[in-house]
């Protein structure tokens, strides 16, 4: 650890006249931490005076923001460290980046001199996590208000629109995820314009429940409510793929009621034990929630007065610039020149060759060359790549390249598994012939296996590349737990102690101690209840859902069981290993034959942990910012409602107003309406839960060696480990991260080549080209940019459906045609006869 001292630095001011107290040009440093995710940065305060800063004359990078206390901020590497060593004072990192730390120095034994402060003085009064110390702001205005009008009109429709965008996406073949960061800064100048527009008259004055529309100008607390209800309406509920599943794939009854019912209970299930554990996941200060920091960040800069700079423009000027951009180019890639989602130029040299295209697709082959010009392509399944750091990038594209561009095509032309019989690229399931499986004729009158129709149509088979994501999500597991173990065990070990026994508080917990606690017994109602709820509706409804009230305990154990120790994991490493790999493995062998009690067992156990530990981060970012928690338990928990309602509505309406949605055979060539994630979890259901996995990976089944990726991926991280070890001049190797390598791949299928070769390139540009030599450029704009680039697309592909798409109003060319390889999906094993190929 780096040990930093204060000194006195009058001395080394230019002038007697120009000389500032050490408060006022002060140094904060980082500890340098091999970690690579945190490199070491410093961040530099000096006052904005020309002629009172010593340090005019070196051309400091990145300027962060101008405090109110007229003091600018800069963030620095280590060749600027050494400049500016002869100028500043060096200091722990733990004062916030708007105070006035006291004028005060440490000797190198800790012993205190006259005026000064101890260190462990210092150290309770910020967090000892160096990262929030020097991006959260330590300090609260109890006084401001909170739960205002505002609050519930923006929360509400922020949460609904996002519910009805993310819902409304999911269905098309590149299924665009809208984050709350685009909520987060759009709802900024309509919170503003609401407080100079509405009346601040008092209703019902001087009773309990007065309260008026206007209570002063927008504020920051208002704005981390209204994203708190945003973020339930971000990203998917995962109940609607049973939904999804039920009615459109396997073609049986599943009332509205029942479907209303699993969608609300999955989703607020997993606030109960939410709350058990919110004293050991979000109290402790070693729970930090790496990141919330960067939406602290965000807050901070949408809330800092602004002025123009000459020559350009304010971060809501280039936000609404964006927003128009992207919001005109969609109509090209969406209804124009749909080709523009994949541009694969090698299937336009070689039209008639089936390697080539197989090659050259980015949507039903290898993807090699392929590129996508639409920013749905870009972020439909990886998020966006704006927000992802340089190294996590590298590993993604390191992992793509070993599966997509080394492994699926060695194993392809080696023939595993029978491969060239099946597409290169495909999430089908296939008899033995290459034709496509017949499911409904192994399904018997009451919803399960017919096994003796199964044993005539003789066994299931996968593309070899499915085949070996489900290996990849095997290798994920217990790569994760291994990597964390390896890398991270000491520290989570260090950090569990302090949760669980010292448990000191750090400025933020004291701050938050001031306001009333969600009693427990909130908490307990909702687990009680909801449990309560669920088996009387699994029982009631057991023709439907199949799940006995057994499934619904052992569910609810599962994710108990796991909520803790992965709720450590994501606090302390941002890493977080999914369930529904074990909760499929269960469940297949448990009580095989029984699809939906499958899904419903799976998501019951996976996602009730995930929405816990969602409910927790936020929870988090509530402590970051001051939220009262009663107001943030009443945010989250009204948002999952309009949120589950939302998606329920939207995908019920699309399921009936969309002719054949999700149904390929059907669909024209041009449709965006394939559901490829619904596709990817109806044929998990036949695999683990119809069939089931004994059938499919165990003795009786004929891709048993799958299983050794659960072997494979815990040795990876180990290798990396011991190189680590044997070389640790080698930095580099430190950035090899494996579950990132290794698990991000598991989203092939349904994400598909160009999705990543594209993403890569953007993540490239930005995270690595811009990063490193426009940095000031960066911190200005990329989110803003990554938010408006999601907004105006979304705007822009409602319109067009509403407009265009359900009148039926269809242009008609070469370049609609998507990515033009309609050869990429074609066996190459002889005698193989599939509708519109060639026999070889």
């Amino acid at each position: 650890m780096l040990l930093n001292y204060f000194h006195k630095v009058n001395s080394h001011l230019p002038s007697p006249t120009d000389r500032q107290p050490l408060c006022s040009l002060q140094i904060l440093s980082q500890k340098k931490t091999t970690d690579p995710t945190h490199p070491p940065l410093q961040l530099v305060q000096v006052p904005t005076q020309a002629s009172a800063n010593p340090l005019s004359s070196l051309k400091l990078p990145s300027l962060l923001h101008t405090s109110e206390k007229n003091q600018q901020w800069y963030r620095i590497g280590e060749q600027e460290e050494k400049r500016l060593r002869p100028f500043g004072a060096w200091g722990p990192p733990l004062m916030a980046a708007d105070s006035t730390p006291p004028c005060f120095s440490v000797t190198a034994s800790g012993t205190r001199e006259e005026g000064s402060t101890s260190r462990e003085e210092v150290a309770e009064e910020n967090s000892p996590i160096e990262q929030v110390a020097l991006t959260v702001p330590a300090t609260d205005d109890p006084a401001v208000p909170v739960l205002t009008f505002r609050v519930w009109v923006l929360g509400a429709l922020s949460c609904a629109l996002l519910s009805f965008l993310n819902q409304f996406f999911w269905y098309r073949k590149e299924p665009l995820s809208i984050s709350s960061v685009s909520a987060q800064v759009a709802v900024v100048p309509l919170g503003r314009f609401m407080a100079r527009a509405l009346p601040g008259r008092a209703f019902l004055r001087g009773s309990p429940w007065e309260f008026t529309l206007n209570p002063g100008p927008f504020n920051v607390k208002e704005h981390v409510l209204i994203t708190i209800f945003a973020s339930s309406g971000a990203g998917s509920v995962y109940a609607i793929h049973i939904v999804s599943a039920v009615k459109v794939f396997y073609r049986k009854h599943l009332s509205f009621l029942v479907s209303l019912a699993v969608v609300l209970t999955t989703q607020v299930l997993g606030y109960g034990w939410a709350g058990i554990f919110r004293r050991y996941l979000v109290e402790p200060a070693a729970m930090w929630w790496p990141s919330n920091l960067v939406q602290v960040s965000l807050f901070r800069a949408l809330h800092e007065e602004e002025k123009r700079p000459k020559g350009g423009v304010t971060q809501n000027q280039f936000f609404l610039i964006a927003f128009v951009c992207s919001f005109a180019y969609y109509v090209f890639p969406g209804y124009l020149f749909h080709m523009l989602t994949s541009l694969s130029w090698i299937c336009w040299l070689f039209p008639s060759s089936i390697i080539a295209h197989q090659l050259g697709s980015g949507l039903h082959g290898l993807g090699i060359s392929a590129i996508g010009l639409d920013w749905s392509t870009v972020s439909s399944y990886l998020g966006s790549p704006l927000a992802s750091p340089w190294f996590a990038t590298a590993n993604v594209a390191a992992g793509f390249v070993l599966l997509v561009y080394i492994i699926a095509p060695i194993s392809y032309w080696l023939n595993l598994y029978n491969a060239k019989t099946f597409p290169i690229f495909s999430d089908g399931l296939f008899t033995s012939s290459g034709q496509k499986y017949n499911i409904s004729s192994i399904i018997d009158s009451k919803f399960q296996l017919d096994v003796e129709a199964y044993e005539k149509n003789g066994p299931l088979h996968l593309s070899t590349f499915f085949a070996m994501s489900y290996g990849i999500g095997f290798a994920s597991l217990t790569s994760t737990v291994v990597h964390v173990i390896l890398f991270h065990g000491r520290e989570i070990w260090q950090l569990s102690k302090s949760a669980f026994k010292d448990r000191k508080m750090d400025v933020h917990t004291r701050l938050m101690s001031r306001y009333k606690q969600v009693p427990e017994w909130w908490f307990t109602s909702i687990l009680v209840v909801n449990v309560a709820l669920t088996i009387f509706i699994c029982q009631y409804h057991i023709d439907q859902l199949q799940l006995p009230w057994w499934g619904v305990l052992l569910a609810c154990a599962v994710a108990i069981f796991f909520t803790l120790p992965i709720g450590i994991l994501a606090a302390t490493t941002n890493q977080t290993p999914g369930l529904n790999v074990i909760t499929e493995y269960i469940m297949g062998y448990l009580y095989p034959g029984r699809p939906v009690a499958n899904m419903c067992f799976k998501v019951y156990g996976f996602i009730s942990m995930k929405q816990a530990l969602g409910f927790l981060e936020d929870f988090k970012l509530g402590h970051y910012m001051k939220i009262p928690p009663r107001t943030m338990f009443m945010a989250q928990v009204v948002g999952t409602l309009i949120s589950a309602l939302v998606h329920l509505g939207t995908a019920w309406w699309l399921m009936d107003t969309v002719p054949s949605i999700c149904d390929r055979a059907q669909l024209p060539s041009d449709s965006p309406w394939t559901c490829p994630g619904d596709h990817v979890f109806y044929d998990a259901s036949v695999v683990w839960g119809l069939i089931g996995p004994r059938r499919i990976f165990g003795d009786l089944g004929q891709y048993s060696a799958i299983n050794w990726f659960f072997l494979l991926g815990a040795i990876a991280p180990f290798l990396v480990w011991i190189a680590h070890k044997t070389f640790p001049q080698h930095r580099w190797i430190r950035l090899i991260t494996t579950p990132v390598m290794i698990g991000v791949m598991g989203q092939m299928p349904p994400a598909t080549a160009v999705n990543y070769t594209t993403w890569v390139i953007t993540g490239f540009v930005f995270g690595f080209v811009i990063y490193r030599y426009r940095r000031q450029w960066w911190q200005r704009h990329n989110y803003l940019l990554s938010g408006a680039l999601d907004a105006g697309l979304a705007f822009m592909g409602v319109l067009l459906y509403v407009c265009l798409e359900v009148e039926g109003i269809k242009i008609k060319w070469w370049g609609n045609k998507l990515d033009g390889c309609s050869l990429a999906s074609c066996p190459t094993a002889k005698g193989v006869v599939v509708d519109h190929c060639p026999v070889q």
